[in-house]
């Protein structure tokens, strides 16, 4: 089984991946059933992140025959921040891998390697808005 040292939960990667997904047609609304079979998830797990994304107000829910989720902003206007911390709170830097630091970060076995990453990931996640994005899936 492969490893990544970038670990995103399943439910982060269907909320990046459903938001850029809706973001290529911004004024039609999709049901979950689609974005569920696009994204080959399951509706039960789309639906709770979609819900969570509507209740932060990046998505708008309709009712009805013609209804389904749909951005609540233009695709310029959200980052892949604004998602993340939704799904999975605010970004913080992690400068330790144990939960209880062994050392004081002075002499770390990974050297700055951890900090390198947190920045990267931070600079992307906040730079890169669904506009960027929006063509990864159509």
């Amino acid at each position: 089984m492969p490893t990544s040292v970038l670990r995103i939960s399943e439910a982060l990667s269907l909320g990046l991946h459903a938001m850029a997904y809706l973001s290529s047609t911004p004024e039609k609304p999709r049901r979950v059933k689609e974005i569920a079979k696009r994204l080959r998830a399951s509706e039960a797990h789309l639906s709770k992140v979609l819900q969570a994304l509507a209740r932060a107000g990046l998505l708008k829910a309709t009712r009805g025959p013609k209804g389904g989720y749909m951005l609540a902003k233009k695709p310029e206007e959200i980052s892949l921040l604004d998602i993340f911390e939704v799904i999975n709170g605010p970004l913080e830097d992690q400068r330790c891998l144990f939960k209880e630091p062994l050392c004081s970060g002075e002499r770390c076995l990974l050297g700055s390697l951890l900090e390198d990453v947190n920045r990267l990931v931070r600079e992307h996640f906040s730079k890169t808005t669904l506009k960027e994005a929006q063509n990864i899936l159509t």
